[in-house]
C-alpha cells in the first residue's frame, strides 16, 4: 500500500512540473520589443495585427490603451509585449504569437526624395549621427541621434533627379538633416526607416546603392547596400 500511496505521489509530481512548464514557457514578467508594421484586419476581436520584420505575426489578446489613437493601418512601429502563447506544435516552430501588448510607437517611415535646385536649401545639410543601420526587405533603417531643443527637425534620403539605368549603380544617396535652426542643447535619438522600392530598375533584379552622410565631428559617414527586389517583392 504504501509503495502505491509514493508511486502515485511521485506520478503527480511529475504531472505538475510537466504543468507548470508548459504553463509557464511563456512568463507574463518576460516582454519583448521589435520593429513590424502594423496592419487592421477583421480576424481577431481587437482587429489588428503585427507583422514584424523577421515574418512573425504578432496577435493582440489584451493591452492597456487603445492602440489606434497612436497608429493606423500601414504605419510602421516598435511594439513592446509580453508573449502568452504561440502556435507551435510538436517538432513545429511557433510563426504566431499571442500577446498582450504593453506599448506601441509609431515609426517614421518614408520615400526616398529627389534632390533639385528648388528643394536644395530645405532638406538642409546639418549634421547627423549615425548609432545603427540595417535592411529589412525592402525597407532602409536607421537609429539616429542629434541635438536639437524645441524645433522640428526633418530627416531626408536623398539622391539625384533623373531615370535610374543599371549604369547608375550604385545609385548614391544622401543622408540629410535639417535642424531648422534649432539649439544644439539636448541629445535625440531616433528611428526613421526609408523604402527603397524607387530605386528599382526595370529588367533587374537588385541594385546596388551606397548612402553618404555628415555626422557632428565633420566625418563622413557610408553604407553600401544591395536591395534585392526580385526576392523581396511577393
Amino acid at each position: 500500500m504504501k509503495r502505491t500511496v509514493f508511486a502515485m505521489l511521485i506520478a503527480s509530481i511529475f504531472l505538475v512540473t510537466g504543468c507548470l512548464e508548459d504553463d509557464d514557457y511563456y512568463s507574463l514578467s518576460d516582454m519583448w520589443v521589435g520593429f513590424g508594421i502594423f496592419q487592421e484586419t477583421e480576424s481577431n476581436a481587437n482587429g489588428y495585427k503585427i507583422v514584424m520584420d523577421n515574418d512573425d505575426l504578432l496577435i493582440p489578446v489584451t493591452s492597456n490603451f487603445n492602440v489606434f489613437h497612436y497608429v493606423e493601418d500601414g504605419d510602421r512601429v516598435l511594439v513592446n509585449y509580453t508573449i502568452l502563447d504561440d502556435n507551435s506544435g510538436e517538432g513545429e516552430e511557433a510563426t504566431e504569437y499571442y500577446i498582450k501588448l504593453n506599448s506601441v510607437k509609431k515609426i517614421l517611415m518614408k520615400g526616398i526624395l529627389d534632390v533639385t535646385e528648388e528643394n536644395n536649401d530645405s532638406i538642409g545639410n546639418d549634421p547627423i549621427n549615425v548609432i545603427d543601420v540595417w535592411m529589412t526587405d525592402s525597407l532602409l533603417n536607421f537609429e539616429l541621434k542629434y541635438w536639437g531643443s524645441s524645433k522640428v527637425h526633418f530627416i531626408n534620403l536623398v539622391k539625384q533627379s533623373g531615370e535610374l539605368t543599371g549604369d547608375s549603380q550604385p545609385v548614391e544617396l544622401e543622408l540629410r538633416h535639417n535642424n531648422n535652426g534649432d539649439d544644439e542643447s539636448i541629445p535625440y535619438k531616433a528611428f526613421v526607416s526609408f523604402n527603397l522600392g524607387e530605386l528599382e530598375i526595370s529588367g533587374l533584379d537588385s541594385v546596388q546603392f551606397r548612402v553618404t552622410g555628415t555626422d557632428y565631428d565633420n566625418e563622413e559617414f557610408d553604407y553600401d547596400g544591395v536591395y534585392h527586389y526580385g526576392e523581396n517583392s511577393d
